[in-house]
């Protein structure tokens, strides 16, 4: 007899040999999407006979992750900010740093610098991560979230379904800004956003292949951002003032070494530039501004 324990060392070993980054995490996790086991019940019947059944699978899945498919990518579902969310190839994955921002968003508004009932806009919403937590957090905000590729808008409003946010997650096929403006016409009766948040492309493409080899399955359009990655954060600062309510916020995440840049570039269009917040690492990720 063979058990669950055993197919788990096995899975770590053939991780661990591919140079997996977290090789017994990822083994349990596949494993566990396989038997649909909650992690206490994985690990009280560790002992227990591993079922055949799943075998022809489980060989499937964990060859997959050690030639460096994401584990998100296996299992469809991605943890953000404590939600359940469907991703797929189509979708970058969400990362922890990102909640960093969502953090600072509700922060605003518990601090009554953002309206409880505001307009948001989410720039490259992808897998609708950021949107979506927002719109379970501010059960007051209404909230626009764009896309140019319209895989992600499809999986963005299926994980809105899932949370139950449907009604007040508007998703829009458009590259940066939702057109025309005849479309503006918001729950609020007001045209323009008290917070404009996004996750853009900000890899160089001249760094794209150095990524590691799970970061490069990941969809380059969510990746790419030109020569200095920050192609697309020059088109969406431009813009900005035109899109943004008196008052208005912008929280924007970028690469640990352009803070400062993309800061500079905030400040050139006339926003007033605080001081970008850190990950846990100590880069700067975040950049925030207001339009005062």
């Amino acid at each position: 007899m063979i058990t669950l324990r055993e197919i788990w060392c096995q899975g770590v070993d053939i991780l661990r040999q591919a140079g997996v980054e977290t090789p017994a995490l990822d083994a349990e996790i596949l494993l566990r999407h396989l038997t649909g086991q909650s992690r206490e019940e994985f690990y009280r019947d560790l002992t227990a006979p591993w079922p055949l059944v799943l075998t022809s699978n489980w060989k499937e899945i964990i060859n997959r992750r050690a030639l460096g498919t994401p584990v998100a990518y296996l299992t469809g579902e991605k943890e953000f900010f404590g939600l359940s969310l469907k991703v797929a190839p189509a979708v970058l994955v969400p990362r922890p740093e990102t909640e960093i921002l969502v953090e600072r968003a509700l922060q605003l508004v518990a601090e009554e610098q953002i309206l409880a009932k505001c307009q948001v806009l989410d720039i490259g919403t992808g897998s609708g991560a950021i949107a979506i937590a927002l719109a379970v957090n501010l059960p007051e905000a209404f909230i626009t979230a764009t896309d140019v590729s319209d895989a992600a808008l499809e999986i963005a409003g299926k994980n809105a379904i899932r949370h139950k946010v449907k009604q007040r997650v508007r998703f829009c096929s458009a590259d940066l800004w939702p057109e025309p403006k005849s479309d503006w016409e918001y729950a609020w009766g007001q045209q323009g956003f008290h917070l404009i948040v996004s996750n853009l492309p900000y890899i160089p493409s001249g760094d794209i292949q150095k990524l590691a080899p799970e970061v490069r399955q990941e969809p380059e359009l969510a990746l790419d951002g030109g020569l200095d990655g920050l192609d697309i954060y020059r088109r969406l600062v431009s813009g900005l003032k035109e899109h943004l309510l008196p008052n208005g916020w912008v929280l924007l995440e970028v690469g640990s070494d352009q803070a400062d840049t993309v800061s500079r570039m905030l400040a050139s269009v006339g926003l007033s530039v605080l001081p970008p917040l850190l990950d846990l690492a100590g880069h700067k990720r975040v950049v925030q501004a207001v339009y005062r």
